[in-house]
């Protein structure tokens, strides 16, 4: 898992001299540049620590030069210097690549040049950038359980396989979604937590789960699954609400199945597949009733 990679050397301190980040996950970006910055004590941020943000627009453009000089510059009351380049490396013109170079072949003494990209670094960029030894912070989604049982043992709490899999069942495989369930959870006052313990508090006001709304799916019951489906929306959005199907679905995958099962299952996975393009590129909300639609009437030629 290159998260947990990267939390490791976190744990170090970040000993390497210079370092290249990406992640398409937004969640893990922001907690890659908050644990970055939690290095530096408090009282040597303004000294020690220098964010240059090229990713949005700013007031006052900056030189990748001058962002070299900056690394360069010795660091105060004897501890590390950071400087983080936030924004596109794919972007660095030539002649800046030469200079950054340059700098990794003599890098400054006690300091520490990050480069953190927000999405997809290309094969050709990553070679490019092989000197930095690139990164990729994503979790793939089978990694997550695991991810929710380290995240919860950071606030103390040991959960159980159980409970991981009821928490994606409940909100998918979104991790902004599931670090905010596990901040919940933590408020309880328990270090050890089960299912009963966190049904309700999981849950909220929604009164219905993902578990509920493939169980009115598989009863092929159409007023219930819209019902439902309209409770959940109010709180998750239909990308989220995809993405916990499609964990519920996998969940039945067995090599014990009947041919007929794993055909019907497939058909499913070709449905949520659709409907996330068609999400992600109309950013309409039709497609979720149609998918559910179509779920329904592939449920009841199952049977």
């Amino acid at each position: 898992m290159s998260f947990q990679t990267f939390m490791k050397e976190i744990e170090k301190g970040l000993t390497a001299p210079f370092y290249l980040f990406y992640a398409q996950d937004p969640f893990l970006y922001r907690e890659a540049i908050g644990a970055i910055k939690g290095l530096v004590p408090a009282a040597e941020r303004d000294f020690n620590l220098h964010v240059f943000d090229l990713s949005t627009p700013g007031d006052e453009p900056v030189t990748f030069a001058q962002i070299l000089d900056v690394a360069n510059t010795a660091s105060f009351f004897g501890g590390r210097r950071f400087t983080l380049f936030i924004g596109n490396p794919q972007k660095i013109l030539k002649k800046d690549q030469e200079r950054l170079a340059g700098y990794i072949s003599k890098p400054a003494p006690d300091s520490v040049f990050v480069i953190l990209h927000n999405g997809v670094l290309s094969k050709e960029t990553r070679e490019k950038f092989r000197a930095l030894k690139p990164m990729s912070l994503d979790i793939r989604e089978s990694e997550i359980p695991y991810w929710i049982k380290q995240r919860a043992g950071m606030k103390g709490l040991e959960i159980s396989d159980e409970v991981s899999d009821y928490l994606i069942g409940l909100v998918g495989p979104d991790l902004g979604l599931l670090s905010a369930e596990i901040e919940k959870i933590s408020l309880l006052g328990k270090n050890r937590i089960g299912v009963d313990d966190i049904s309700d508090i999981a849950t909220g006001e929604r009164l219905y789960s993902i578990f509920d709304l493939a169980n009115a799916l598989r009863g092929k019951d159409p007023e219930k699954v819209f019902s439902i489906y309209k409770i959940l929306r109010a709180t998750a959005d239909d990308y989220s609400l995809i993405g916990a199907l499609n964990w519920q679905y996998g969940r039945n995958l067995s090599a014990r199945n009947s041919r007929s099962e794993n055909e019907y299952l497939l058909k499913v996975f070709e449905l949520l597949n659709k409907a996330d393009i068609d999400i992600k590129s109309s950013g309409r909300s039709f497609p979720m009733e149609y998918l559910l639609t179509k779920l329904l009437r592939l449920q009841a030629d199952q049977t």
